[in-house]
């Protein structure tokens, strides 16, 4: 059986972590996406992206084709919005609950500043599990200045091999 590596990404930190995951464990790459996408400059971004996240909207997606019975781990990523996982992420764990509660899970978030954790744990919540397999929380000034990033990407994935 293979991995996925399913993620949303607005920036681009998360897209970037993603493809380096999915690099490491010779996965499967999955971007969703909203119909209709989020303003990604100034005021707006942080208004409407943080209220949907609270609101705990979930966004109808363009098509991402992803088939689960390929797969036996599913590693999510996912940026951090007003403490939260991004409404995308949610329609695409609802989209699919059924079929994720029988899958290994992996997460990783990529956060500006503190609350990784925090994160990390709405998203077990949400998915009603005790943890993932492997997490990963990784900061702005990390991803901004590499420090330590491809390290702490390479452990994350030695959890899942």
């Amino acid at each position: 059986m293979k991995t996925a590596v399913v993620y949303y990404s607005m920036s681009g930190h998360t897209e970037a972590t993603a493809k380096k995951i999915a690099a490491l464990l010779g996965a499967d790459l999955i971007k969703v996406e909203p119909v209709k996408a989020y303003p990604d400059k100034g005021f707006k971004k942080f208004m409407w992206g943080g209220k949907s996240a609270l609101m705990g909207d979930r966004p109808k997606l363009l098509p991402y084709g992803f088939d689960a019975d390929k797969y036996d781990t599913v590693v999510i990523g996912t940026p951090v919005w007003a403490g939260t996982f991004t409404p995308p992420i949610r329609t695409f764990i609802s989209e699919n609950e059924e079929a994720l509660r029988t899958k290994r899970i992996a997460a990783f978030v990529c956060i500006g500043g503190d609350g990784a954790e925090k994160a990390l744990g709405k998203l077990a919540k949400f998915m009603q599990r005790d943890g993932f397999a492997a997490q990963l929380g990784l900061t702005d000034p990390e991803l901004q200045s590499g420090d330590g990033v491809d390290e702490k990407i390479a452990a994350f994935c030695e959890k899942l091999k």
